[in-house]
């Protein structure tokens, strides 16, 4: 009898453990990482079982190996003797070059057209319904299809170049063309003057900041740091004497001679990706600006500010609270569509890296791995720098 009641203790133990949610969140989670490690070594060994069966060896020697081919635009010394890894970091900063300009100046356009479809004017906030619909609904390749094919490769050949500014610039179907600027020596002090001025004005802005929660005065920043940015790299230039010499552009028998060429593949893809980015990014502040309470902007209007200050030091840094977040999915999203930049080849890092060079060199693997880690590195890194912004605006309790 003491026996069978044991026993029967022994499974209303084990019953009650199993229905128990503590251990059964603990059994799960043990069971999906046994489950994703399983996996993850299944993949590996096939991987490797595949590669000795068609007798290709792995490893990140052929880095190292010459190229043998050209890459039409790189910000680095580069030619048909460089190495791999010089094309691995040639596609690098290309994707760098495209993805951060097209961040600012996407933003830019997506702010002013996300306040523009507010806007009390009718003709604007249609407009700017008109911009957001049209562009985001349209596929981004169609889209650098248009601005690569339909609009600059039909631009005018060579020795009927579009002349922009007397002398200086030009446009033609094989890209701008725009004087090259090469400082002498003494230039470095002016731009460690400019760096010394935005790192002051950081501080500047923190103590204007202050002074207005303590006194409730303003300081003109913008103002002032615009003089500052002005003033202070002049004073130093006349002081050590910097100059900057102009080679310009100049037309000769079959192309320009001199200058800078901006490569047509790179302005159609960062048309293709501000435009189409900041159809959403203006969304993204339509919705955050709408977020904030109606209640206020009443207030703001009845203590005398302006629609401009009411905009500026009530309503945005409220809805910024808002726009961060979406705003960050749309700064990964534009550097992950550089990639469709192979299309109309531009030379980013899926193009010759991914394609040219893991084409010659035969080691799929290695390269579509590297290149998977830049963009994850790219994608984690953009995502710190606005994480860490996002928590300085965040609402703190008092």
């Amino acid at each position: 009898m003491a026996k069978s009641q044991e026993q029967l203790q022994q499974k209303r133990s084990a019953t009650s453990l199993i229905y128990d949610p503590k251990f059964r969140s603990y059994a799960f989670q043990i069971l999906l990482l046994i489950g994703l490690v399983v996996f993850g070594w299944w993949i590996f060994n096939n991987t490797v079982t595949n590669l000795q069966a068609q007798n290709k060896t792995t490893g990140f020697d052929f880095l190292g190996i010459t190229s043998g081919f050209n890459i039409g635009f790189s910000l680095i010394p580069y030619d048909r003797s460089s190495t791999y890894f010089d094309v691995f970091v040639v596609g690098i900063l290309n994707t760098l070059l495209v993805s951060v300009i097209g961040v600012i100046l996407a933003t830019i356009l997506g702010f002013i057209i996300g306040v523009a479809r507010l806007s009390s004017n009718w003709i604007i906030a249609k407009l700017a319904t008109v911009y957001i619909e049209v562009f985001r609904n349209i596929p981004l390749l169609l889209q650098l299809f248009f601005w690569y094919f339909a609009v600059l490769k039909s631009m005018p050949a060579v020795k009927n170049s579009l002349e922009i500014l007397t002398g200086s610039v030009f446009l033609n179907n094989r890209g701008l063309y725009v004087p090259d600027p090469n400082p002498n020596d003494s230039f470095v002090w002016v731009q460690l003057a400019i760096v010394g001025v935005i790192i002051g004005g950081y501080f500047l802005h923190r103590w204007a900041r202050l002074r207005q929660e303590a006194t409730g005065q303003r300081f003109p920043f913008i103002p002032a740091f615009i003089a500052g940015l002005i003033i202070v790299p002049t004073l130093v230039w006349i002081i050590v004497g910097a100059q900057i010499n102009l080679d310009y552009p100049v037309l000769e028998r079959f192309n320009f001679a001199g200058g800078i060429q901006i490569p047509p593949e790179f302005v159609a893809l960062l048309f293709g990706l501000v435009i189409y980015t900041a159809a959403f990014i203006a969304e993204t502040v339509r919705a955050g600006i709408l977020a904030v309470n109606s209640g206020q902007t009443e207030a703001a209007q009845s203590l005398g500010l302006k629609n401009s200050d009411r905009l500026n030091l009530v309503v945005i840094p409220q809805a910024m609270r808002v726009i961060v977040p979406p705003l960050t999915s749309q700064y990964l999203n534009l550097t992950k569509n550089s990639s469709l930049a192979v299309a109309i080849g531009y030379p980013e890092i899926v193009n010759v890296f991914m394609g040219t060079a893991l084409n010659q060199s035969g080691k799929a693997v290695e390269v579509i791995f590297m290149t998977m880690m830049v963009y994850l590195t790219l994608s984690l890194a953009t995502s710190a720098v606005m994480n860490v912004y996002n928590a300085r605006i965040a609402l703190t309790e008092r």
